[in-house]
């Protein structure tokens, strides 16, 4: 059974799970912040990468943690990975681009979540902006998924959902790992 992300599902687990799977290899630290997610690569001021997750939100750093898994070696080395972000109040066109850049972190942010056993729902991140058709965005997001899965993760990708899944317990992902209330209707 999945659990909402609450107590049960400390930060500090996730921080050391992976910590653990990718410091040294990568020398990158995933890093509790505070109001904004951010990516910092390493700097005079700090000696590696961080990927710093807002407000402590075990959902938060999953998602952080999906942008890096897909962010080249590049992209790696640059700020937020070089990407522009525009807050609340985006308009039909931005917040089209925005949907189309994050079907892939979200997708894979859902297959972390069923690793780590947890609900997940995709995130338009515009609560003050235009309507948003959700259902539609889903539908995108659970048909990268399904892709993902017939396709396989990248080694990355791979090393956290098997370290997620070796934690919490969770049994292989298949197709049938992401059904959900109204799935139907996406197919």
């Amino acid at each position: 059974m999945r659990q909402q992300a609450n107590e049960l599902f400390s930060s500090r687990d996730i921080i050391q799970i992976f910590n653990n799977a990718f410091y040294l290899s990568y020398n990158t630290k995933l890093v509790l912040g505070g109001d904004e997610p951010l990516y910092k690569p390493l700097d005079q001021e700090c000696p590696y990468h961080q990927i710093i997750f807002a407000h402590g939100f075990f959902s938060s750093a999953l998602h952080e943690i999906s942008h890096w898994l897909v962010a080249g070696e590049s992209r790696r080395l640059q700020v937020d990975y070089g990407y522009w972000y525009e807050p609340d109040g985006r308009n039909q066109q931005r917040q089209a681009e925005f949907e189309k850049v994050e079907v892939l972190p979200q997708a894979i942010e859902w297959a972390l979540s069923v690793s780590c056993g947890l609900e997940f729902d995709v995130s338009s991140d515009n609560l003050s902006g235009i309507v948003i058709n959700r259902l539609a965005f889903k539908k995108k997001v659970y048909l990268q998924v399904l892709s993902l899965l017939k396709e396989g993760f990248s080694p990355r990708t791979t090393i956290l959902l098997d370290a997620c899944k070796k934690v919490y317990q969770t049994p292989d992902l298949t197709a049938e790992s992401f059904e959900y209330q109204g799935m139907y209707q996406l197919v």
